[in-house]
């Protein structure tokens, strides 16, 4: 017998359903890391269950929690550029490859930006 106000599994598995939630456990986790700008809260032994339920997921995460320093922000990635906008740059400033991707970074990824830059400071 369950006590009053509380449900066995089977119950809230059958709610859970006529809700649309489903719930999934993530095989295989070994660590989550929670970055922030000042700290990384490492959990280990860690159990992770995701939740779906009107079109949202929410995680739910258990295990042992410690803290640490940032290890310091990710560098940012590089910006790549399309041939294309590299090959246009390239030929109607007269440059070579590397000016038009320095002329494209500078001026956003935007190749007219980055065209006139080149031609009106030659």
């Amino acid at each position: 017998m369950v006590a009053p106000g509380r449900f066995n599994p089977s119950q809230m598995a059958r709610m859970m359903k006529q809700l649309g939630i489903t719930v999934h456990e993530i095989d295989g986790v070994e660590e989550v890391v929670i970055r922030t700008r000042t700290k990384e809260i490492v959990i280990t032994k860690a159990s992770v269950s995701a939740m779906d339920a009107q079109g949202q997921r929410t995680w739910q995460v258990t295990g042992e929690a410690t803290e640490r320093a940032a290890s310091g922000a990710a560098a940012p990635a590089a910006p790549t550029f399309s041939n294309e906008d590299i090959a246009l740059v390239m030929t109607q400033a007269g440059v070579s490859r590397e000016k038009a991707v320095k002329a494209l970074e500078d001026a956003g990824g935007e190749p007219a930006a980055a065209i006139l830059s080149l031609v009106e400071g030659a």
